[in-house]
């Protein structure tokens, strides 16, 4: 498996956190209860993000031809995260809805952005052998499943 096709998958999985946020949304009735959401993404984007840097935009700023593509990378990352960290500061329950909202909103967008220009880009310019090692070198960063025993 290459390091584009991990992220990718895991675009996937917080797509569809995303969905359920979503249709909880218009229910939440406290901050604290936005606040909270807010957190579970801000913990999601974060671990990826800091794999992306550390793994896929290092080789990418290696072999970018265009800087303004990673630039605008690292400023969707400071944007997404700025709202996020805004749902913490926000004076009503509405307000922290719509913040989170923009927040997930600019998180999809970064997602397509990434798997239409920057991931192609990745897959064409690194070897294969890379681009598993990368992929390789993410899963010893996750953290191990939990035990389950049900």
């Amino acid at each position: 498996m290459k390091i584009t096709e991990v992220l990718e998958a895991e675009h996937r999985v917080m797509l569809i956190v995303f969905d359920e946020i979503e249709r909880v949304l218009p229910s939440l009735e406290v901050i604290r209860e936005a606040t909270t959401l807010a957190r579970i993404v801000e913990g999601m984007l974060e671990g990826h993000g800091q794999a992306e840097t550390d793994l896929a935009y290092l080789a990418l700023d290696q072999v970018l031809e265009e800087k303004g593509q990673l630039d605008r990378l690292h400023e969707e990352h400071q944007e997404i995260d700025a709202n996020l960290r805004r749902v913490f500061s926000a004076g009503s329950c509405a307000e922290a809805k719509r913040l989170l909202a923009t927040a997930i909103a600019s998180a999809r967008l970064h997602f397509q952005f990434e798997e239409q220009a920057v991931f192609p880009l990745l897959d064409r310019a690194l070897q294969e052998d890379t681009l598993t090692q990368l992929a390789a070198e993410m899963k010893h960063r996750m953290p191990p499943a939990p035990n389950s025993s049900h």
